[in-house]
């Protein structure tokens, strides 16, 4: 397969990605996993000096449906079982991890039955399914993850890996002074070159919920201080988009969204395709794989066929 070519670098004020250039169908082992990439399909992995990623993460949302392995319908347990395969160094999921209510016994009954094989080196937020919980919004949630959500006692935080600066959000609270606040010194003091937000609601989406505006604040949060990545579950498909700014509009400077909901739950329709939505897959169940460098970023989704559904351009830090 030829080298994938590398987007320039934001600096030189050109694009900052590329879509890879198409080659013939190929065979690869990642995480013990054979990955197929038909021939229409860009292959994700970095190139040139960044050709071995310096880190994986695993992300998905919408995950635990009320079932167990013992249901050969039941989907989570299956992409627990590629999780385990990818061994990725950080298990990011976007919100409702657990229904309906995501109460505690619901988690101890069903996610903790899979994707609990993964909770010390998961980074979870919250969904709005969370937030049914009839002992209290997020009670559940918080009980079962305990500090691995709630590092500093509050439903959001940040974290870093090696050139990289994770931003783990709460869209339930965006109306929340404290959270804003938080993001705006988070931001200010962060120190590495890449930075990466997740939360639940995204802006766009092209699924069945649609675009939710809630978080458009929060865009241009992230935009002024340079983010390359947000990822969002709640509509249950797959969607990447291409670089936008917080208004809709495309820029090859802006912030690339990823929607990954397709953890577990029950498959969404497309309704209406937005501009700027390069990709979209429903009625797969699977992951996504995050290849991480120092420079830059890339993803396949992968199926619990094991096969790649989809690649992404490779992009650099701004």
């Amino acid at each position: 397969m030829p080298p994938t070519p590398r987007a320039m670098n934001s600096r030189t004020n050109k694009a900052r990605w590329a879509i890879p250039l198409a080659a013939g169908a190929s065979l690869a082992l990642v995480g013990g996993v054979l990955l197929w990439s038909p021939a229409d399909e860009a292959d994700a992995a970095p190139s040139g000096k960044d050709a071995k990623a310096a880190f994986t993460a695993v992300a998905a949302g919408d995950i635990a449906e009320q079932c167990t392995s013992d249901d050969s319908g039941c989907a989570h347990p299956k992409t627990a079982a590629l999780v385990e395969k990818l061994n990725p160094s950080y298990v990011l999921t976007m919100g409702d991890n657990q229904y309906d209510d995501a109460r505690l016994q619901d988690f101890e009954d069903y996610y903790d039955t899979s994707w609990g094989a993964f909770k010390d080196k998961t980074r979870p937020v919250p969904g709005n399914h969370e937030t049914y919980d009839p002992d209290g919004p997020l009670e559940g949630y918080k009980s079962y993850f305990g500090s691995v959500a709630y590092p500093k006692g509050e439903s959001y935080y940040s974290y870093d890996k090696d050139n990289w600066h994770f931003i783990a959000l709460d869209s339930n609270s965006f109306d929340d002074k404290a959270q804003i606040d938080w993001l705006k010194a988070d931001l200010a003091a962060n120190s590495k070159k890449c930075v990466a937000a997740y939360w639940h609601h995204p802006l766009f989406s092209s699924g069945e919920h649609g675009n939710d505006p809630v978080s458009r604040p929060i865009w241009k949060l992230l935009y002024a201080n340079k983010a390359e990545l947000v990822m969002n579950g709640h509509d249950h498909h797959y969607e990447r988009f291409a670089p936008q700014n917080p208004d809709g509009k495309a820029d090859a400077n802006g912030i690339v969204e990823l929607l990954g909901g397709m953890g577990g739950a029950n498959p969404y329709k497309i309704e209406e395709v937005q501009p700027n939505s390069q990709k979209r897959i429903t009625k797969t169940f699977g992951v996504v794989k995050l290849n991480f460098t120092d420079t830059g970023f890339s993803w396949n989704l992968v199926g619990t066929d094991g096969a790649t559904k989809d690649s992404s351009p490779s992009y650099n830090c701004r």
